[in-house]
């Protein structure tokens, strides 16, 4: 697709039965470019990437997707020493660890996430994994996404040993939330496709189901590409722009992710 066909659409908001059609080719495009390899490397899904065992892999992603906000290499750079701190062995660590082996988190800090909320992390994935195989089991109750994201928060918070502060580090629709990074890790766990970079492992969730992971990224693009009308990054958003990249696959919209994420942060759209 010409450049001068990518600004053409760019300035039209009012998308045309052709103008979709370009547009689908665009992003088909860009997804075949970026969903690739290439991709894990410098982007936060390496750290999950660095595991094999499917509770691993579980702890590695969520932790790292709450991580998720500010510069990539620092997101995993914090992410790699959270997972130092617990040997490299999440799973494991969550489980089995001493009181004493806690002592190593007092010094974590990745932005506004402090020492107590990694705790409380521990506390909830300790109490999990006691009784459950898959951290999917804590997703898979309700009939839509909505439901089931505000229903894992629900979840997420109950234990006793709660910092009010920490709630802010798991989002919930319920309060209009985007929910950007609970859509990411949820991509990277169900998706599956030839590539490889998301790891597919989940199969109680349908790729049809997802809800696209909304940074302000994707949002100035998708509004650039006039695929979303609305002026806030809200749960309302995620719906329209879902709903539009749905016209294009509506068995794996959020595949978008891959062109819409790139083209506002790698290309500079």
């Amino acid at each position: 697709m010409s450049l001068k066909r990518m600004r053409s659409l760019k300035s039209n908001k009012r998308l045309t039965k052709d103008s979709l059609k370009d547009l689908k080719e665009i992003l088909d495009e860009k997804v075949f470019k970026y969903n690739h390899p290439s991709f894990i490397e410098e982007d936060p899904i390496c750290i999950p990437h660095e595991f094999s065992r499917l509770q691993d892999i579980e702890i590695a992603a969520f932790w790292t997707a709450m991580l998720s906000w500010g510069n990539r290499k620092t997101i995993i750079s914090k992410s790699r020493e959270l997972m130092a701190l617990m040997d490299w062995s999440p799973h494991e660590f969550v489980l089995y660890h001493k009181d004493s082996d806690l002592k190593k988190l007092e010094g974590f800090k990745h932005r506004t996430f402090q020492p107590v909320d990694a705790l409380y992390f521990i506390s909830f994935f300790k109490n999990f994994y006691s009784n459950n195989s898959s951290l999917q089991e804590a997703f898979l109750d309700g009939t839509s996404m909505k439901e089931r994201l505000t229903n894992f928060h629900n979840r997420f918070f109950s234990l006793p040993d709660l910092f009010s502060r920490t709630r802010k580090h798991v989002s919930t629709p319920a309060k209009n939330s985007s929910c950007k990074r609970l859509n990411m890790f949820l991509r990277w766990m169900v998706r599956k496709d030839k590539t490889g970079v998301d790891f597919g492992l989940w199969d109680g969730i349908l790729a049809s189901e997802l809800m696209i992971p909304l940074d302000i990224h994707v949002f100035n693009v998708s509004r650039n590409l006039g695929l979303l009308s609305r002026h806030r990054t809200d749960w309302s958003a995620v719906e329209e722009l879902t709903s539009a990249l749905r016209l294009f696959d509506a068995g794996d919209p959020v595949k978008y992710d891959f062109a819409l994420f790139s083209m506002g942060v790698l290309e500079k759209s």
